[in-house]
């Protein structure tokens, strides 16, 4: 005989104000001690990846979130390290204010570029995105060579980048490379330690994209 499970009755509308509102009970006292006007952005990537770890892991340099709202009103445009990233990122709201969601991991010429120097493709991609003339904010949640080049990019006043999202998973350098891009001073939100992803890039940059529109985040 099967044993009773109990199944939560929801609209299907209401399913994403219920997983935050289940979002806020578990973390309860923790909330608290989040800093104020990040809210949002991490109880977006615990509701992405079902991890609480990101109440303690995510790091925010000081005034970074009111920093990048500005970008994006004024037309920033987003660069990932991943098709992924950019597949997941809410392109039409970032269109309103005239940014687009770039990656050049695909590129033709990025590719052989790499290929030639024996370097990754997220090293050269971070190169191409130096020479835009426009505000950038990056997501990388995949490579973390795209964030020690950018750290390099950075230092050698090649780039000065409105926001680097750097939550990059694995091991190889994951962790040194995060610490590389805090320590440059750029405004930052990084996922300290291993842990990150495309999905977690994604679901930062729609947070910010959230609080400028419907403050969808509950």
């Amino acid at each position: 005989m099967r044993k009773k499970i109990e199944i939560e009755q929801i609209r299907p509308m209401d399913i994403e104000k219920r997983s935050f509102e289940i979002i806020s009970e578990e973390l309860g006292e923790r909330e608290k001690l989040l800093k104020p006007g990040t809210e949002l952005i991490v109880k977006r990537c615990i509701h992405t990846s079902a991890d609480f770890d990101y109440a303690e892991n995510l790091y925010f340099s000081e005034g970074c979130v009111e920093q990048a709202l500005a970008a994006i009103r004024e037309g920033a445009s987003i660069v990932t390290d991943t098709q992924m990233a950019r597949s997941g990122i809410n392109k039409n709201v970032l269109k309103r204010y005239g940014g687009e969601v770039l990656c050049f991991m695909s590129d033709k010429d990025v590719a052989e570029e790499a290929k030639r120097r024996g370097v990754t493709r997220a090293v050269v991609s971070m190169e191409k995105a130096a020479s835009l003339n426009r505000p950038l904010i990056f997501a990388i949640g995949n490579a973390p060579t795209a964030l020690i080049h950018l750290s390099q990019l950075i230092d050698e006043k090649r780039i000065d980048p409105r926001l680097v999202i750097g939550v990059p998973v694995g091991f190889v350098n994951v962790v040194a490379s995060k610490e590389l891009i805090i320590d440059t001073g750029v405004p930052c939100i990084v996922a300290r330690g291993r842990k990150g992803g495309s999905n977690i890039a994604a679901c930062i940059c729609n947070a910010l994209l959230y609080m400028l529109t419907d403050n969808r985040g509950y």
